[in-house]
C-alpha cells in the first residue's frame, strides 16, 4: 500500500473526534440561552381563593401532534433547574413594578387594557389560557407585538394538583404550542391557575422551558370588590419588586380596566418603572 493510501493514524483520529466535539458544544451552548441565576429560597406562593368564572368559549380538541416523519426535530430551549417554589417578587428589578394579566385575552375587555398600557408606554406580562389563544389569535399577536410578555396559563384553567402527570403536560404543552405557532416564540414563563402548584408542574413547566411565576400582590379583582378598592389594594401593596396579580379574561373585567386606567398614571407618578423580568 503507497504511502498517500494509509489509513489514518491515530492522532489524526483523535484530531477529528476532538473537533466534533467542539461543535457538539458549540451547539450546546448556542441552544441554551438562559443562563440565569434562580434563588432557591423564594417564599412560598400565595394562594388565590375562590374559584374562577367561567371561561366564555367552549374548549376545544386540539392537541400536540405528531412531527412529519422525517422531519427534522424542533428547537427547544434547554430547561431552567426546575423550581421547587414559584417566584413572587423580582427585588432585582430596582425600583419597578410588574403588571400581571390572567386567563386572557378576551376581544372586550384585553384590547382596552393594552391601550391603557400603550399611551403610557409600559410593558406587562398576560398568561394566557390556550383555548382563548386558540380562539383570538388576533389579539395574541396584538400583545406580542406591542412587546408584551406572554406566559403559559394552562389551555382551559384547571387546578392541575387534581391532574395526573399526563394531564398536566396536556394542559402547558398545547398552550406552549399554540403561543409558539401564534407569535413565533414559545412562552419563557408560566403561571399555575388559582396558583395551585405541584411538583409535576414545575417538573414539566422546566421541560418546556418555562420559569415559574406567581404575584406579591393579589387585586382580587375576579371579585368585582369595586374599582376604589382594587386601586387601593395595588397602592397598598405598591413596592420595588412587586409582581401585581389582575385578570383581563374569564368574567365581568370591566373593574379591573377602570382600576387600570387610575392606578397605573399614579405609580408612575410616584416614580415607580413598570416592566417586565428578562430571562439572562
Amino acid at each position: 500500500m503507497k504511502n498517500d493510501q494509509r489509513p489514518p493514524g491515530r492522532r489524526t483520529l483523535l484530531r477529528l473526534a476532538a473537533g466534533l466535539g467542539a461543535a457538539a458544544a458549540v451547539r450546546v451552548i448556542a441552544a441554551d440561552p438562559a443562563g440565569e441565576a434562580v434563588r432557591a429560597d423564594d417564599p412560598p406562593p400565595a394562594g388565590a381563593p375562590g374559584l374562577k368564572a367561567a371561561v366564555p368559549t367552549e374548549p376545544t380538541a386540539h392537541r400536540l401532534r405528531p412531527m412529519t416523519a422525517g422531519a427534522p426535530p424542533r428547537f427547544r430551549p434547554m430547561a431552567p433547574p426546575v423550581r421547587t417554589r414559584p417566584f413572587e417578587e423580582l427585588p432585582e428589578i430596582g425600583h419597578a413594578m410588574v403588571l400581571t394579566f390572567d386567563d386572557g385575552p378576551d376581544p372586550l375587555y384585553t384590547p382596552e387594557i393594552l391601550a391603557i398600557l400603550r399611551a403610557h408606554d409600559v410593558r406587562a406580562m398576560f398568561f394566557l389560557c390556550g383555548e382563548m389563544a386558540h380562539d383570538n389569535q388576533d389579539l395574541v399577536r396584538a400583545i406580542a407585538d406591542d412587546g408584551h410578555t406572554i406566559g403559559n396559563h394552562s389551555w382551559n384553567h384547571p387546578l392541575v394538583t387534581r391532574l395526573s402527570r399526563a394531564g398536566v403536560r396536556d394542559e402547558l404543552g398545547p398552550t406552549s404550542e399554540a403561543i409558539e405557532r401564534i407569535t413565533g416564540a414559545p412562552p419563557r414563563w408560566y403561571r399555575a391557575p388559582y396558583g395551585a402548584w405541584n411538583r409535576n408542574s414545575f417538573e414539566i413547566g422546566a421541560e418546556l422551558g418555562m420559569e415559574p411565576m406567581a404575584w406579591t400582590v393579589d387585586s382580587l379583582d375576579w371579585t368585582r370588590p369595586g374599582v376604589g378598592t382594587i386601586v387601593r389594594r395595588i397602592q397598598e401593596g405598591a413596592a420595588p419588586g412587586v409582581v401585581v396579580l389582575s385578570h383581563d379574561a374569564g368574567g365581568n373585567r370591566s373593574q379591573s380596566v377602570a382600576a387600570l386606567r387610575r392606578y397605573l398614571p399614579e405609580l408612575l407618578d410616584d416614580g415607580y418603572r413598570i416592566t417586565v423580568p428578562r430571562r439572562r
